[in-house]
């Protein structure tokens, strides 16, 4: 494990010089790089865990409880389809990108070369902190599961136990780090495939009192939950109100990018890992929202009291339904686990933002400095110490404190996808204009221009019309929650143009050769042998 001990040398950047792609001064920096950098470690199977470690955490297992209470059980489950079809979109513009490009920071360090420094800048440090908020969301429902068993026990113990074994496994090398992200990750996959076969066995009758129970409660209490009032505009309402939930849920689906300066072999991995990792999400996500849909009526007291605790677990009250006494207890240890996981791929994620800034000299240059093991010391230590923040959690209003972490950190990713499609679109120019055919690429998003438009016209759209219910009537406070992720991200954001001046990047200047994996460059990304309907099949799934 790298300790406070170990000498930390500067992370030379690689990245900041644009040249030809086979020149001979590439070949000399590459040979002159230092040994204490970040090391490419991950396999493709470390790098889709790590971003199922991520992602899948409290948003599934906790709050989709609240999603289906809002918008009723096909409501919820039409939401996270949609914002899944959005997801897809983002994931396809940053693998290809990230497959051309593996580098460090990953689409913040896009910002910077193909649209603007700004952006770069305000987008970075928005996602860091909406990662290293996440940390401390995570503990915080980490310490509320294990208060499960005993209320008594302040949640303060349970976040700093927590809170130091997470943090020092940040400071093992990354190919020990993935891992451990792959078999707790692992852990989660299988309680949600558990979960669906007991749901089935209960749906059919075969465990609790219930006895069949199929689709009766999609016909009552109703398919959608109307939304503050009554009629099908109220139920569109509903739908529309879980789309900022589905989007906490689904973020982190992009963490197999972050990890592209890390990735052994990114012209093979990232594309693989990149459209594994969505698929295995969108699936784990869609079927537990069905299966949970058809087991609990969307108004159940549970789900519908706003409790942040296991107690509000959808899982947790579909067991307790069917009756059986010991499994909940079973079910909260596994759900300890995976909220543990995720916090762990947290601090991972925003200490590899920090070091992407900081190459673009958006964050101070100590940031990029890593071990001898590759580990960026300072970085990781900035991350995790965010996570401390899960001690505001010991006031008297926790439950409002939860639901402000979520809603800050749901709108940066929206924000973060955004900026994704406005750099894949910015890329392609970049393409264009430097006479550099697409087809050449070692992955070619097959939706091009159209799915990058189609996620960011309709993230736009969500971002600045999930906090309607701020404006009737009027409330300050909600209109802060719903919005000061996007407040932040234009203070950043003009702050930073105001102070640097920096200019849009002219797709004729933007660097687009710098960072390229050289000894990969040779590398098709298909066996030259597999047949044409694989190779279009591999490229959608």
């Amino acid at each position: 494990m790298a300790s406070a001990s170990e000498e930390i040398t500067p992370k030379m950047d690689n990245h900041s010089e644009k040249s030809a792609p086979h020149s001979a001064s590439d070949v000399e920096k590459q040979s002159q790089a230092p040994a204490e950098e970040l090391q490419r470690k991950l396999s493709s199977r470390h790098l889709q865990f790590v971003a199922i470690g991520g992602t899948v955490g409290t948003g599934v297992f906790i709050a989709s409880g609240g999603s289906i209470a809002t918008a009723g059980p096909v409501g919820a489950l039409l939401a996270y389809v949609f914002v899944g079809t959005l997801v897809y979109s983002v994931m396809l513009s940053l693998a290809e990108m990230a497959t051309y490009l593996p580098i460090s920071g990953a689409f913040t360090q896009y910002a910077v070369r193909f649209v603007d420094p700004s952006l770069g800048f305000a987008m970075g440090w928005v996602y860091w902190l909406s990662w290293s908020i996440t940390y401390a969301l995570e503990l915080v429902a980490a310490g509320l599961i294990v208060q499960w068993w005993n209320q008594d026990l302040s949640i303060g113990i349970f976040i700093t136990i927590f809170w130091v074994p997470i943090t020092l496994i940040n400071f093992l090398p990354v190919d020990v780090f993935g891992e451990f992200e792959f078999w707790f990750a692992l852990i989660k996959v299988v309680a949600l495939v558990g979960f669906w076969i007991f749901a089935i066995i209960m749906n059919a009758g075969g465990v609790g009192p219930q006895g069949y129970i199929g689709f009766k409660y999609w016909k009552e209490p109703g398919a959608f939950a109307p939304y503050l009032a009554e009629g099908a505009v109220a139920k569109f309402v509903g739908f529309w109100a879980v789309l900022i939930q589905a989007g906490f849920a689904f973020q982190g689906t992009e963490l197999c990018a972050i990890g592209a300066g890390e990735s052994a072999n990114p012209r093979k991995t990232m594309p693989q890992a990149i459209r594994r990792t969505f698929w295995s999400i969108f699936t784990l996500f869609v079927f537990t929202i069905f299966f949970i849909g058809i087991l609990i009526p969307y108004d159940n007291e549970n789900m519908t009291r706003g409790d942040t605790n296991a107690g509000s677990s959808p899982l947790v009250i579909a067991i307790q339904l069917a009756g059986v006494s010991a499994l909940p207890d079973i079910f909260n240890a596994i759900l300890l686990t995976v909220v543990l996981s995720a916090a762990s791929s947290n601090v991972y994620s925003g200490s590899r933002i920090l070091v992407g800034l900081a190459e673009r000299n958006c964050a101070p240059a100590f940031f990029k400095r890593t071990t001898k093991r590759g580990v960026p010391f300072y970085a990781t230590a900035a991350t995790a110490a965010i996570g401390l923040l899960a001690y505001m959690n010991l006031s008297s209003n926790g439950s409002e404190v939860f639901n402000w972490l979520l809603n800050i950190t749901a709108v940066a990713g929206f924000i973060a996808w955004s900026c994704v499609c406005i750099c894949h679109l910015c890329f392609m120019r970049a393409l264009k204009a430097q006479n550099i055919d697409r087809d050449t690429l070692p992955f070619k998003s097959w939706g091009g221009k159209y799915l990058a438009w189609y996620a960011l016209i309709f993230c736009v759209i969500i971002i600045f019309t999930q906090g309607f219910t701020a404006f009737v009537p009027w409330s300050v406070r909600d209109f802060f929650i719903a919005y000061i992720s996007l407040i932040l991200f234009v203070i950043l954001y003009v702050g930073h143009k105001s102070i640097t001046r920096s200019k849009f990047v002219k797709a004729t200047e933007a660097d687009i050769f710098s960072g390229q994996f050289k000894e990969e460059l040779s590398e098709n990304w298909e066996e030259s042998s597999a047949s044409g309907w694989k190779k279009m099949f591999s490229k959608i799934f």
